[in-house]
């Protein structure tokens, strides 16, 4: 909860159809790689330095390389952390985790699932395939009987996965989502439908049985935790038991943050398209509607993070006020766009012109030192901007607090957000002037719309290239990685060890703004030098050796 590495899933028609077919891309083992890894790396290095492009032979014998390194050294029964110490003494998931642990968020172990998938449909060698199919076998594992997934899975078991909870867990001060162990599954920064996507992504490569009953899982947990008014809880099954500072549970909520119902109505798009299952075309319908009933009126005509089940803005985390949300605000904005282009339905424009003009009226007077344009909380009714701050040093003794000082504001939740609202509105009015009938005629949505097939190559939503240019990347990739098999990274977040539970006595320091408190305090906090193997280097250097070699296919 966050959006430490949230990302927006495609939907499925509003892509180029794939040049060729996915069959076309899928060669034989043997013929994948023919020289040895060795050979050909050095083979790399010697035509590198006298200025020539790397071969197509470069390229997959560095993906391979650095594959194996990932699923024989890194990987655990299949799964993945974020970030690991050279030595493997410590090991982080968005928190420090243990060996037998394997973390869902991104970019874990769907994110290095679907990179897998892309890699194979690159390349055409089966080595990649059997990667995410290991993959595929650790998810359907940490599955919840429901069907959903939590932020993580421990194979120790359920025994040891509450004493994580109830040590390291418990003491992260500012993660309030692993303090308490509800034993459920969560939609949390796409912990569910990431793993889900892969599942079908890996369902659908090659009809393969055994992971479509993950696949109807899924589904079916995502049906069953939907409301009738058409949005999500955070967590399913319903739990209410964790209060904390006298606040009621939150999980049960109708939630939007970390765009919970716009990943939801993805995933089932993507279902819907990629199978054709016409029980889907409802739940998609009613979540789509939930965006129109959930906005505000004047005059705050935006959207929470979050609503009770009568409808009216909640709070959730503890520095997370009960307020309207301007970044979330704009985000539906968008998905309302994305709406009326799926559909011609004018419902879905209808109200945007008030919500861009209430984003107008709420911005900063001028944009900040980070050149962000707009409070993240505005209070309901005033439209008064609301700041959050903390003070004493750990879970024990720390408390946050809410008030109208945009001044010494905590640093782990960004008081303030960038929105071109300019861009909203053009992006408007460029839709005010389309053919609705048009749009729902060529809908995907449309009865007879057919079969789609899903896009090649979904992992650049994790880790994408930079905008350089590629080859000087690729060159970059090739020659970085090491010769143990992996990208160097600096760990971009560390954390204090658990050393038992925090001590109500404050300690001295000023940790107002800090990411982490006292000793005690297990919430990761920045880094940035420690070296690191690190998944999300991984997919971005994979990322950009698999654009290159889709982008220059003759090079196979």
């Amino acid at each position: 909860m966050g959006g430490m590495c949230a990302y927006t899933p495609a939907i499925v028609h509003r892509l180029p159809p794939p040049p060729f077919p996915l069959r076309e891309v899928r060669l034989s083992a043997a013929k994948a790689v023919l020289l040895s890894l060795t050979g050909c790396l050095a083979l790399a290095v010697d035509s590198w330095g006298q200025g020539t492009s790397p071969t197509g032979q470069d390229v997959q014998a560095a993906m391979k390389r650095a594959t194996q390194f990932m699923v024989d050294k890194v990987s655990y029964r299949g799964g993945y952390l974020w970030n690991y110490l050279p030595d493997f003494s410590r090991r982080w998931g968005e928190m420090e985790a243990r060996e037998t642990m394997i973390w869902l968020q991104p970019p874990g172990t769907s994110s290095m699932g679907h990179l897998f998938l892309d890699a194979y449909h690159a390349t055409g060698d089966e080595y990649y395939y059997g990667a995410a199919a290991q993959v595929g076998g650790a998810l359907v594992w940490g599955q919840h009987p429901s069907g959903g997934w939590n932020y993580v899975v421990d194979f120790a078991g359920d025994r040891s996965l509450r004493d994580w909870y109830a040590t390291v867990g418990r003491n992260a001060w500012r993660l309030e989502e692993f303090q308490h162990y509800y034993g459920n599954a969560t939609f949390d920064d796409q912990s569910t439908t990431d793993a889900a996507i892969f599942m079908l992504r890996l369902y659908l490569e090659k009809q393969d049985p055994r992971w479509k009953p993950s696949v109807d899982k899924a589904i079916r947990f995502v049906l069953d935790s939907q409301y009738p008014i058409g949005g999500w809880p955070q967590r399913f099954p319903l739990r209410h038991e964790f209060s904390k500072h006298g606040k009621p549970d939150y999980t049960s909520y109708l939630t939007f943050n970390d765009d919970v119902v716009w990943e939801n109505i993805s995933f089932l798009l993507l279902c819907y398209q990629a199978l054709g299952d016409a029980e889907l075309l409802d739940p998609i319908h009613r979540a789509m509607n939930f965006f129109l009933v959930s906005q505000l009126g004047a005059p705050n005509p935006g959207w929470s993070l979050q609503y009770t089940l009568d409808l009216k803005p909640a709070a959730a985390r503890t520095y997370e006020p009960l307020s309207l949300a301007t970044h979330t605000t704009a985000s539906n904005i968008g998905h309302l766009l994305t709406f009326y282009e799926l559909t011609g339905d004018t419902r879905f424009l209808a109200r945007v012109p008030e919500a861009i003009d209430w984003l107008e009226r709420v911005k900063l007077p001028k944009p900040d030192a980070g050149g962000r344009t707009h409070p993240t909380f505005i209070e309901p009714g005033t439209n008064r901007a609301l700041y959050v701050h903390r003070r004493g040093s750990n879970i024990a003794n720390g408390q946050y607090y809410v008030d109208y000082d945009p001044e010494r504001t905590i640093g782990h939740y960004s008081a303030t957000r960038r929105i071109d609202t300019a861009a909203l509105r053009k992006r408007y009015e460029d839709l005010r002037k389309a053919d609705g009938q048009a749009l729902a005629r060529k809908s995907p949505l449309a009865p007879g719309a057919g079969v789609f097939e899903l896009p090649r190559f979904f992992a650049e939503r994790y880790a994408p290239p930079a905008r350089s240019e590629l080859i000087s990347q690729v060159r970059d990739s090739l020659e970085s990685l090491n010769d143990t098999g992996y990208w160097p990274a600096p760990l971009p977040q560390n954390s204090h060890p658990y050393r038992g539970d925090a001590k109500p006595g404050q300690v001295s320091g000023d940790f107002a703004a800090a990411h982490v408190g006292d000793v005690f305090d297990t919430s990761p906090f920045n880094d940035g030098k420690t070296p690191s193997i690190s998944t999300a280097e991984y997919l971005r250097n994979m990322n950009v050796l698999i654009r290159w070699l889709d982008e220059n296919r003759s090079a196979r």
